[in-house]
């Protein structure tokens, strides 16, 4: 185990970091382009300016990391843990995230547009001004989130938990939901939805 310290424009690039676990770590400028990950423990650690390009990370764990200006291009992150963990300036674009635990993860002005989440937990995820025109958001628990000003246009939102969601304040227009959001999402609106009577 690592603990503390940092580590500057190491080449990673193609490492198995499998197993490995870091505490309090500094990662600045690290090339971690098609890393492979199963089970490795980034806790409390800090990540400037590193590259995750094509990386695949299974069943690992990044506890109350930060995460700026980041790449994570077509990276592929399975049933991982990012509790508490915040992503500032980073880019997601053909990102693939499938379960694991997301909750109260911070990615305020995130850029998901290209990006497919699904069967994750996210709750009280901050998603506040994020933009998410044309995502894939699917089967994520997104109980207590904040989606103040988010951008939701296009998105499939299919499966997803909105309770928390205030539609007067983000972006849908275009979005998919299923019947059971629908309801939800009218229901915010102060609407009252009823069987018709004959």
């Amino acid at each position: 185990m690592t603990a503390g310290g940092e580590v500057r424009g190491a080449d990673w690039y193609g490492h198995d970091l499998s197993g490995q676990e870091h505490a309090g770590v500094t990662f600045s400028g690290v090339d971690l382009s098609e890393t492979t990950d199963d089970g490795a423990v980034f806790t409390d650690c800090v990540f400037r300016d590193c590259r995750f390009n094509q990386s695949r990370h299974t069943d690992a764990a990044f506890l109350n990391c930060t995460f700026t200006g980041c790449s994570f291009f077509q990276a592929t992150l399975a049933g991982c843990k990012l509790v508490g963990s915040r992503f500032e300036r980073c880019t997601f674009d053909l990102l693939t995230v499938t379960g694991g635990d997301w909750s109260f993860v911070g990615l305020a002005g995130a850029d998901l547009a290209k990006a497919t989440l699904t069967g994750a937990r996210m709750r009280e995820a901050d998603l506040t001004g994020a933009r998410a025109p044309g995502a894939t958001l699917r089967d994520l628990d997104l109980s207590g989130a904040e989606w103040h000003g988010a951008d939701l246009s296009g998105a499939d939102l299919r499966g997803s938990d909105l309770s928390a969601l205030d539609p007067r304040e983000v972006e849908l227009a275009g979005a998919r939901v299923d019947v059971v959001q629908a309801v939800d999402l009218v229901t915010a609106l102060g609407l009252h939805v009823e069987p018709d009577r004959v």
